[in-house]
């Protein structure tokens, strides 16, 4: 394997502002470098490095399979040998601990990061973000982008942005059920013309207690709940997502705009808005209601819910007296058996009779 080239280099340095800030080039979308090149970042000896090293994989933080790989790299006598390189996971662990200026502007720079993450919820690097890495650097900003779009279309983001947006309508009332009745009809639109269907109808066709996560392509937490069940985005495959996110972010950039721009405009004239949006951008538009109402929908999901819970305790329990059974199995396997005679009594050997 040959070595990183020069643009998995790291550089480090004060910027004009005052705050540190770390550059970072990644090679095969990680960053690998020598004892000796993270003892030139952290400007200490490569002793320090090692027991550092050392440390950290004896404290179990890394595992050394996991951040160590062999690379080829030719020497300055022309002949090529294996040399250890770590990832950049191990590199900003040592950050963590080694003392040295570095070190400390390495920490500034992470606690500062962290901090907003925590407040936040997101870091962004806006100076990569605005100037595209070169060709051979990994560019995640259609990555980032996507993920914008997923959080933008999840059913609370879109609800509060929606009653947002459509709050500077003349007739706006957030006391009225007309107001929430809106919402999933302006819901139901965006639905239909991601799939042709509308969210009710998502829920009432694709609820299955009979497939694997009764039918469920994403859910929160580790198993799936009975919340999860009455959210149609929930049902969606991969390119089913992608397209309602699309449509979902054009619509509320729309929406937006049209608030801005303090244009008066009552409820009933969104839903004309949305599908004469629709039509320009080639989209399906819903003719009606749909066929199945929200309450009819959430009452076969949760149906189903229960048939596929059942059976899922129904599972859990076999799967656990089957590794109980097991389990016995080894435990007797380990047990010594007895020798016994004819009579039912165990022969012993006495010292001196045969």
């Amino acid at each position: 394997m040959s070595a990183p080239e020069s643009q998995g280099e790291i550089i480090l340095y004060q910027a004009k502002d005052g705050e540190p800030r770390v550059e970072v080039r990644f090679v095969d979308e990680n960053l690998w470098l020598t004892q000796k090149l993270i003892a030139d970042l952290y400007q200490k000896d490569v002793r320090t490095i090692n027991d550092h090293l050392r440390n950290i994989f004896e404290e179990g933080e890394l595992v050394p399979d996991s951040v160590i790989r062999n690379f080829r790299i030719t020497a300055g006598d022309g002949k090529t040998y294996d040399t250890m390189h770590y990832s950049l996971e191990a590199i900003l662990a040592v950050g963590y601990r080694v003392r040295s200026p570095r070190g400390t502007a390495f920490r500034q720079w992470a606690t500062a990061r962290l901090r907003e993450y925590l407040l936040k919820g997101f870091v962004l690097d806006d100076e990569r973000l605005k100037n595209p890495p070169g060709p051979r650097v990994p560019d995640y900003f259609d990555e980032m982008l996507e993920r914008i779009r997923d959080i933008r279309s999840s059913e609370r983001r879109m609800y509060l942005q929606v009653r947002n947006v459509f709050a500077l309508a003349a007739d706006f009332d957030p006391h009225e059920n007309d107001t929430q009745l809106f919402y999933q009809i302006i819901q139901n639109k965006l639905h239909f013309a991601a799939t042709g269907k509308t969210a009710p109808e998502l829920i009432a066709e694709r609820a299955d207690n009979t497939r694997p996560n009764m039918g469920l392509t994403s859910w929160k937490g580790e198993v799936v709940r009975k919340t999860d069940v009455i959210l149609a985005k929930n049902y969606l495959n991969e390119e089913e997502i992608k397209e309602l996110n699309r449509i979902v972010t054009m619509f509320l950039d729309f929406a937006e705009d049209q608030a801005r721009r303090r244009k008066q405009v009552f409820m009933r004239s969104w839903q004309e808005k949305l599908d004469e949006f629709l039509r320009f951008n080639e989209r399906r538009v819903l003719p009606g209601a749909g066929a199945v109402s929200r309450e009819e929908a959430d009452k076969r999901a949760l149906g189903e819910y229960e048939q596929f819970d059942k059976l899922r305790l129904a599972q859990a329990d076999a799967d656990a007296e089957q590794d109980t059974m097991r389990r016995l199995a080894e435990i007797a396997k380990a047990v010594p058996k007895r020798k016994r005679i004819a009579g039912g009594t165990s022969t012993r050997s006495k010292k001196g009779k045969p």
